[in-house]
């Protein structure tokens, strides 16, 4: 596809070196370039543009967004400025803006650019699922990466896991995969970073499913801070349309962070015998501070046959709907993570698989 592009840029040095970034890239073509919004609408007319590349560091630039997507109403717009606001991002993309770009970029990152924030735009607001556990071997690592690719196969939006366990993430080990950089170097370098640029530090799975690796080392947690997670989360929800999160057990700044700053957190524990009730209890009372709670915290079990039967049982045990119930299907799992593959993708038909893809369904359908 030949994207027809209009640069809305006032500052002369910054018009040229990205006029020749336009010129110079494959699929993009220079239709017009103007120094304020209001120049391009006057010429809307005339104008048949696919892509609109507008600076909203100028005060102009701001007040004119909200008429220039009136004007042009089937154009992708994406925002320009020399630092990332995720606050100011977050407004225009509420607005109606596909995205927002680093200046000065590559005809690479332009590329890129375009290519994730239309898959973004076309989906909606993006959905971010924190996964947390009150103890550990709840069988989280597991849960969300059959989960997320059950659902890169069911949605045309790019799915992205975090293994925000800092000191013992797994799901590098799990999906046996090899990555240069890790969440600790993203989270060291994203007040340096664009969304195009941070997206090199995950790692490819498959063509919708995307993965950010947990640390290589325990001791690199000490680079984390709430204000880079915070910013973190932020930029990665404006590459993908779905964000699940693997996070460590237990509470602390960085897990409550988290779940925050999600469309929905899952508490999940392993039923073992009785005391993980207790445990879910206590850590639902944590989350019954939050207004919306019962909007965005979900309960699922696993280890238990599926059904309404335990459903109902854990719920009244709980005092608090139970979700999901995922079965345990250890062999299955662990043949499948010495393989170097997905349980789902051994055998749909297992109570696991069948119980993981029907809640891809429900999470896709929810959004």
């Amino acid at each position: 596809m030949l994207y027809r592009t209009v640069l809305i840029e006032p500052e002369r040095l910054m018009k040229e070196r990205l006029t020749r970034v336009i010129r110079n890239t494959p699929d993009f073509e220079l239709s017009a370039w103007y120094a304020e919004p209001d120049e391009a609408i006057e010429n809307a007319e005339k104008l048949k543009a696919d892509l609109i590349l507008v600076d909203i560091e100028e005060e102009k630039g701001l007040k004119g967004f909200d008429h220039l997507k009136r004007t042009f109403p089937k154009a992708a717009i994406i925002c320009l400025s020399r630092q990332w606001d995720s606050e100011e991002q977050a407004r225009l993309i509420q607005a109606g803006a596909s995205g927002y770009m680093i200046k000065p970029f590559t005809g690479a990152e332009l590329t890129e650019a375009v290519k994730t924030f239309t898959r973004i735009h076309t989906g909606g607001r993006s959905k971010v699922i924190t996964f947390f556990s009150p103890k550990g071997k709840s069988g989280k690592t597991t849960l969300v990466s059959n989960l997320a690719a059950a659902m890169a196969r069911k949605v045309n939006e790019p799915v992205a896991i975090i293994d925000a366990d800092f000191q013992f993430g797994d799901q590098s080990v799990f999906l046996n995969l090899r990555s240069q950089s890790t969440i600790t170097e993203a989270i060291r370098d994203i007040e340096f970073l664009s969304p195009v640029t941070l997206k090199s530090y995950f790692v490819k799975v498959s063509e919708n499913l995307h993965v950010l690796c947990g640390a290589s080392k325990p001791e690199q947690v000490d680079v984390v801070t709430i204000d880079k997670f915070t910013g973190l989360i932020n930029m990665v929800k404006s590459l993908y349309g779905y964000v699940l999160i693997d996070m460590p057990s237990g509470f602390s700044d960085i897990t409550a962070t988290a779940c925050e700053l999600s469309t929905r957190t899952i508490l999940m524990t392993m039923y073992n015998g009785g005391y993980e009730v207790v445990h879910m209890r206590r850590a639902l009372d944590i989350f019954r501070a939050w207004d919306d709670y019962e909007k965005r915290v979900e309960l699922l079990f696993t280890r238990l046959v599926p059904g309404k039967e335990n459903q109902e049982k854990f719920s009244q045990l709980m005092g608090y709907p139970v979700k999901y119930i995922i079965p345990n299907a250890y062999n299955l799992v662990s043949e499948s993570a010495d393989n170097g593959r997905l349980a789902i993708n051994e055998d749909e038909n297992d109570p696991f698989s069948r119980a993981v893809l029907a809640m891809a369904d429900a999470l896709v359908a929810e959004k």
